[in-house]
């Protein structure tokens, strides 16, 4: 649950820092008002933002996650550091 409260806030931060990039969204919901467009003109635009940066905030979890993994440990084939008995 920690891990989830901690994604959800993440994704807030997220779309607050992104939120210039919702503008075509608030212009079809003008539009909508305006002209009489669709409104699912303008909810579409919105879950494309939302994905959008759910998406690129997987990415970079995911790539971070990659640098994570551990290397198994590697046979010594340097014939001047092997130590004999």
């Amino acid at each position: 649950m920690k891990r989830i409260g901690r994604f959800l806030f993440n994704l807030f931060i997220n779309l607050v820092l992104n939120a210039r990039h919702s503008i075509p969204a608030w212009i079809l919901l003008a539009l909508h008002l305006w002209c009489g467009i669709s409104v699912w003109w303008f909810i579409g635009g919105l879950i494309y933002w939302i994905l959008r940066v759910w998406i690129t905030m997987w990415f970079f979890d995911w790539a971070a996650g990659c640098s994570a993994e551990k290397d198994p440990p590697k046979e010594n084939k340097n014939p001047y550091s092997v130590k004999k008995p």
